[in-house]
């Protein structure tokens, strides 16, 4: 399995696993000895659609090598390109879309059988995601995704996502809580639900709504033996007072939320078809730190979109300064296809948009650092994700609010334990912390 972008996608991966698992299948880390390789793809910037197509070449030697190799494509540069990649790259027995994971067993049944590439893109309005009962064969022994709902229906004018995942489409509730309680009661101790925008999950077709998010999020928190409760992404033209609420109300929910911001400029939003403003943005990171002060928010920001100028810029280096995020996933505007803005005028040059995110990175990793400076003295809980990179019994984990802490141990911990760490440095990308 080879995966590139989001959680989503990782989680597919995850998935698609565990049903060739059921089918006699043993994942490998080398692809020489696979049967089956399975390329999961990501198309939503330039960047992670041409790393997806530059590895596809490494698996025509494989194939050539061995013709029986089954090589299979999804993700959203498959859902994307169709059947036109199979005139590109000939060597491909199968193209599927992110609905289609789940019927990837009987696609490589099909694909050995008629000996004849198998292409499985059509995206219905009526899909349903299947139930679905993990396993624990792979992935951290502590953690797990769980994916409540697919698709997207904002359509904002840089993003594929409409048109590779499809229309927003949410999860039974009672298949999340079954999954959840599954993997609790297997020993997870944390959660984290994910979507192309959680925060309207429970929303059908005909605009009635059956759970909402908050429900949803209680309902999970309430399985006995649940330790953390994460989720991502939110879209903040969704963000309802009921949520914020749920970050004081709910004790395992960790104090971490990742809303994407994009542009600091209204013109640009509007451009974006974001459906808010900078300042009802603002105002509803007030209310959420009202509630939370202790809050830790970290967002995406695209630099460089059609007809942005310096000043709209500015604007954007602006709410950096007001908000002061702990991290933020910056990026260069890129042409997407089929997303309407790649057929806007006035594209920023290159030039400057690596200028202008020079600069923005830089002032963010200033505002991090201080942040995590903050921390030096204060006592955190922190789960154990695994030992360090370092070495001399050095171990990692996270605190709630999803900082990575770096302490020393001499006895041997185990993923998901739970210690109370003295901050006692800060680094740029992590904490040095005491064991007490």
């Amino acid at each position: 399995m080879e995966t590139f972008g989001c959680q989503m996608n990782e989680r597919d991966s995850e998935i698609m696993a565990q049903l060739l698992g059921e089918h006699s299948y043993l994942q490998t880390d080398k692809p020489d000895k696979a049967d089956v390789v399975v390329v999961n793809t990501c198309s939503i910037r330039g960047k992670a659609a041409h790393k997806a197509y530059s590895c596809f070449g490494r698996y025509k030697k494989l194939k050539a090598k061995n013709p029986r190799l089954i090589l299979a494509v999804t993700g959203c540069v498959a859902q994307q390109d169709g059947a036109s990649l199979l005139e590109r790259m000939p060597y491909i027995d199968i193209v599927m879309g992110p609905q289609a994971i789940y019927a990837l067993p009987s696609l490589v049944a099909a694909a050995r059988r008629e000996k004849k590439p198998q292409v499985a893109t059509d995206l219905s309005v009526d899909f349903i995601i299947p139930p679905f009962l993990p396993s624990l064969a792979d992935g951290a022994p502590h953690k797990r995704f769980i994916t409540i709902m697919q698709g997207c229906d904002n359509f904002c004018t840089y993003c594929v996502v409409p048109y590779t995942r499809g229309r927003e489409i949410s999860r039974s509730f009672t298949d999340i809580m079954a999954e959840a309680t599954q993997l609790v009661n297997q020993g997870i101790q944390e959660l984290t639900l994910i979507g192309q925008n959680v925060n309207s999950y429970g929303k059908g077709r005909d605009g009635r709504q059956s759970k909402s998010f908050p429900e949803l999020l209680r309902s999970v928190a309430a399985i006995d033996g649940l330790q953390r409760l994460r989720f991502t992404t939110s879209h903040p033209k969704d963000l309802s007072e009921e949520l914020m609420r749920c970050f004081i109300e709910i004790p395992s929910l960790c104090p971490h939320f990742h809303l994407p911001v994009q542009s600091g400029s209204n013109i640009i939003l509007q451009r974006m078809n974001r459906k808010y403003t900078i300042e009802t943005y603002l105002d509803k990171v007030a209310r959420l730190r009202k509630y939370r002060p202790d809050i830790a928010l970290t967002t995406d920001i695209i630099i460089g979109f059609p007809g942005e100028t310096d000043d709209d810029f500015a604007a954007t280096m602006q709410v950096l300064d007001k908000v002061r995020y702990h991290g933020a996933y910056s990026f260069k505007y890129s042409d997407r296809p089929n997303a309407k803005a790649a057929d806007f005028p006035d594209k920023v040059t290159e030039e400057i948009k690596s200028e202008r995110l020079a600069r923005l990175q830089v002032r963010q990793n200033e505002i991090s650092l201080a942040l995590k400076q903050v921390e030096i003295g204060k006592t955190v809980e922190v789960m154990v994700e695994g030992a360090s990179k370092a070495p001399d019994n050095q171990w990692s984990g996270r605190t709630g609010a999803n900082q990575i802490v770096n302490f020393a141990c001499a006895a041997k911990l185990t993923p998901g334990q739970l210690f109370v760490v003295k901050i006692v440095d800060a680094c740029q990308n992590s904490l040095r912390g005491q064991m007490i």
